[in-house]
């Protein structure tokens, strides 16, 4: 089933004709802060003829989507809709036929539609980057890849037995292979990223990398329109925001807190703002732990970030052995401005923790140097005005959407 949801062509000297392909991306009426639409959409301010694919099925709602034909209207893009069956596990044999099924869709949409000038294609889902790079050569169509994360191997992280997990992934590691050596032009959201991708590709001689970022003029909008009034002032807060998830660890964050809370500091706040499938065993370990947490559950972006610019500290908790490097989170703590305690191993992020100076890094699954280090900033708000403040140097550096995707806008008009 192929939905084509809105057409925005108004304008007869359309440039280019771009086809995003993003299996993962949101419609207009779901909270998120896409690069994919925000780059549709500087796109066709550009007057390029730009048109998205993805999926009817929300990855994170995990639902069937339905879409406001008021929001549709809004669009200056054309937006698709391809089927799959769905699924209600992320780690599942049914996820897979899920993205096998879209894939299938996707080459019969392709076979259908005019030639593009350009395939713009998030990598993952690997179905639909295989099906969109064997069109791309098939039809010597401009291909060009944006690494949003690493499969198979994250996927090994949570589920890697030994005879099964080999059968499975060994072939996803090859189809993985073929997209990236297929592109011709590779962007990723981190160094880490754009170099896997370079390892098997002989076109290109570098890839780069754009982190995801956010707007921060549309960040500090939201921020001064969503500010959150209602925090105590003798409370610090400590603020978690994404998924939760296996690659997450909150544990971690958690036993940390109750060391602190028995030496008997009782006024941190531990903000959770998220959701997923490990939701309800974080919370019950909070509980167990008797620390101060709240579990807002997944928010609409402009009332996280109202939140979140209030808090005191961030925390990025990863899980040993994941395979993320930089991430959503990451711009958001950096656009808000906030010091960042960091157990995450990418040598990336904790490079560029200490080159910007904004935030401690800590051993991995190692509670107790979290604790120690978290006493630092409780103690020092100097210390944490000082690191907030390089925070935002990075965020305005590095992170700041108009700044860095004004790269990816440029390889696309050349291409």
């Amino acid at each position: 089933m192929i939905s084509s949801l809105h057409i925005g062509e108004g304008g007869a000297n359309r440039m280019k004709d771009v086809l995003m392909i993003t299996h993962f991306t949101q419609v207009p009426g779901e909270a998120g802060n896409s690069r994919f639409n925000y780059l549709a959409n500087l796109l066709a301010a550009k007057n390029f003829h730009v048109e998205v694919v993805t999926s009817n099925f929300s990855h994170r709602m995990k639902k069937i989507r339905t879409v406001n034909e008021e929001d549709l209207k809004q669009l200056n893009y054309k937006l698709t809709t391809l089927s799959e069956t769905g699924y209600s596990r992320n780690v599942s044999l049914k996820r897979f036929y899920s993205h096998y099924t879209f894939g299938k869709n996707l080459k019969r949409y392709l076979e259908n539609r005019t030639k593009p000038d350009v395939i713009y294609c998030a990598v993952p889902s690997l179905d639909a980057g295989y099906v969109a790079a064997k069109y791309a050569l098939k039809n010597q169509i401009k291909f060009i890849i944006d690494v949003q994360d690493l499969w198979p191997e994250a996927f090994k992280m949570v589920f890697d037995a030994p005879l099964v997990g080999k059968a499975i992934y060994t072939p996803m590691f090859k189809i993985a292979d073929f997209i990236y050596s297929s592109a011709d032009e590779i962007f990723a959201v981190s160094q880490t990223y754009a170099d896997r991708a370079l390892q098997v590709n002989k076109k290109c001689n570098s890839a780069h990398s754009v982190f995801l970022g956010t707007d921060l003029m549309y960040f500090d909008n939201l921020a001064s329109m969503y500010k959150y009034k209602e925090k105590p002032s003798n409370e610090i807060w400590l603020a978690y925001v994404g998924t939760l998830g296996h690659s997450y660890d909150l544990t971690t964050v958690i036993d940390g807190l109750s060391i602190l809370k028995k030496r008997g500091i009782n006024n941190i706040k531990f903000i959770v703002m998220g959701d997923g499938p490990l939701k309800s065993k974080f919370e019950q370990y909070a509980r167990v732990k008797n620390i101060n947490a709240l579990f807002t559950g997944r928010l609409e972006y402009g009332k996280m970030v109202g939140i979140l610019t209030e808090c005191d500290i961030a925390v990025n908790p990863i899980s040993r052995g994941a395979a993320q490097s930089i991430i959503n989170k990451h711009s958001d703590y950096a656009a808000a401005g906030l010091p960042v305690l960091n157990t995450q191993e990418s040598e990336e992020y904790r490079g560029l923790v200490d080159t910007y100076n904004f935030g401690l890094n800590c051993r991995n699954q190692d509670a107790e140097d979290f604790a120690n280090k978290l006493l630092l900033l409780y103690e020092d708000e100097k210390l944490r005005k000082s690191l907030g403040e390089n925070s935002r140097r990075v965020a305005e550096e590095m992170f700041d959407r108009k700044v860095t995707y004004t790269q990816i806008l440029n390889i696309i008009d050349r291409s």
